[in-house]
This record gives C-alpha cells, sequence and structure tokens, in this order.
C-alpha cells in the first residue's frame, strides 16, 4: 500500500475544473458567482472580459487565510493568493470552469507547500463549494502534470522555472513603484486594462492583474491559438515586492497554465512572451 507521501508524489493535476454550464446571461451569472463567492467568505478582487470580448469573463478572488499563507513564501509567494473562475458563452449557454487552486498552488509554492497542504487543500475544497450551485462536475481538463514535476516545473530544459522572474524596473521605493504601475495602468498605457491589484502595503508586496488589449500582440492575437478554453489562466500578472517589478516569464507562465500545448503551437507565439514583457515593461516606466 502507497504511503500518503509517495501517493501525493505520484498524483498528477490538472490546471483546470469545469464545474458546469448555464444558460443564462453573462451579466447575470457574473453577479451570481461574486454572490456565492463572498457567501463563501471569499473576497472578489476583479472581473474582465480577456481579449475585450463579450464572450469571455475572469473573475479573480482570493481569501485571507490564502493571502496569509501566500505571504509566507519570500520569493513572489503572493501570486498563489489569487484564484480564478472562467466562463465562455458558447450561443447562449455559458460554459464555467475554475483554475484548479492545488495545480495552482503545487506549480507556485514548489516545495514549500510542505507543511500548508492540508490547509491549501481545504481552501482548494472551499474554492469548489462555493461554486457547488453553479455544477458539480468539477471535470479536469487543461492536461496534467505530476506534483512533483509540477512544484519544479519548466517546459522543457533551458526553459525558465517560477525561480526565474523576469525584472521589469526597479524604483527608489515600493511607493513610487506601486503610484507608477497604478498611474500607467488608469491611463491604459499600451492598451492594458486594469483587472485587480491585491496590495500589502505593510509587506510592501502589491500583485496587478492586467489584461491585455492590443488586438495585434495581446489576448485577442495568442489566446486564439493556444487555447481559449483555458481562458481561467488570465489575466497576467505584474508582481511589485519591495522596490522591485517583476513578471514570471511567458515561457514559464503560458507553458504552465498550458501544459498541452505543443512546440510547434509555441513557435506560432514565439514573439508573445517577449511581447508580453515589453507591454508590462512599459506599466513601470
Amino acid at each position: 500500500m502507497l504511503t500518503t507521501s509517495s501517493t501525493q508524489a505520484e498524483e498528477a493535476l490538472s490546471p483546470y475544473l469545469k464545474v458546469g454550464t448555464k444558460a443564462i446571461s453573462m451579466e447575470s451569472l457574473v453577479n451570481e458567482i461574486k454572490s456565492a463567492l463572498t457567501g463563501a467568505q471569499f473576497e472578489v478582487l476583479g472581473d474582465y472580459s480577456p481579449e475585450n470580448n463579450a464572450r469571455f469573463h475572469v473573475i479573480a478572488y482570493t481569501r485571507t487565510d490564502l493571502k496569509q499563507i501566500s505571504l509566507t513564501k519570500k520569493d513572489r509567494g503572493a501570486l498563489a493568493a489569487i484564484l480564478k473562475i472562467g466562463l465562455i458563452d458558447n450561443n447562449g449557454v455559458i460554459t464555467i470552469s475554475m483554475l484548479n487552486p492545488m495545480y495552482l498552488f503545487n506549480a507556485y509554492f514548489g516545495n514549500e507547500i510542505t507543511g500548508k497542504a492540508d490547509k491549501l487543500a481545504g481552501i482548494a475544497e472551499a474554492a469548489k463549494s462555493a461554486m457547488k450551485s453553479f455544477g458539480n462536475t468539477f471535470a479536469p481538463f487543461g492536461g496534467s502534470v505530476e506534483t512533483d514535476d509540477l512544484k519544479d516545473y519548466k517546459y522543457m530544459a533551458f526553459m525558465p522555472k517560477f525561480g526565474d522572474p523576469s525584472l521589469l524596473n526597479e524604483f527608489t521605493s515600493f511607493e513610487e513603484g506601486l503610484q507608477t504601475i497604478r498611474k500607467n495602468l488608469t491611463a491604459g498605457k499600451g492598451s492594458t486594462k486594469k483587472v485587480y491589484e491585491l496590495v500589502f502595503a505593510d509587506k510592501g508586496i502589491a500583485v496587478f492583474g492586467v489584461g491585455l488589449y492590443d488586438k495585434a500582440i495581446g489576448e485577442a492575437h495568442f489566446l486564439p491559438i493556444i487555447g481559449e478554453e483555458n481562458i481561467a489562466a488570465m489575466p497576467y500578472e505584474i508582481i511589485l515586492q519591495g522596490t522591485k517589478a517583476s513578471i514570471l516569464p511567458g515561457k514559464y507562465r503560458l507553458a504552465v497554465h498550458w501544459p498541452e500545448l505543443s512546440m510547434g503551437t509555441f513557435m506560432k507565439i514565439v514573439n508573445t512572451p517577449g511581447e508580453i514583457e515589453s507591454t508590462l515593461e512599459g506599466l513601470t516606466k
């Protein structure tokens, strides 16, 4: 009989869970889901339409205990605090999916999930429970990665991991960085949209969810190529930690959220990681 640890080691996780479908207007469903999340003690951070397309919608949310646990990982752990619901309207019938919390936690906490796994699993179950009135399928999709590989994930040899951030800019203070990014997002610089911000002022940490609305190089360009069904991967994030603003490089961030991506498809968006970085870097200038 396998021990708990070996079972965990050999477990494979998928990045997304299909909750169900519902024939309802997007606006009504978004409001219902927001109410369900807040009723389950989750905090809705923001929502938007990826690609600036009304067929798609994403809701970003968190919870107090998740925020606290995320801060225990010093290296950009706050990125693990944000969970997401994805909605796709197919001729009036909306498919509801969610980013699999345990997939995200294993990928972003890595080996530091040890000692936190039980609490995080409880949060994951609470997130699923909050969505049960919209469906109880919770069918995994989007590929699968064994947990041991997920904790140290890279698409292939020589590709970046979670611990290889792309530095966007360094400021003289956390406050300067916060004000600069806020100002540029408010102005919609680079055809961006502010989806949410999660600020831990006392820790000098802020996470911004950023919609990429440039039609030529943004979400409307790359999502149809790599797979819009994984819509709950969006939006992309900037993390300001102390005086440094950084992102997860696209060769990691996109790959870990699209683990089924073939090399052929990846090559079709070969410029996308750099274009995302340039767009988000512009928000820090």
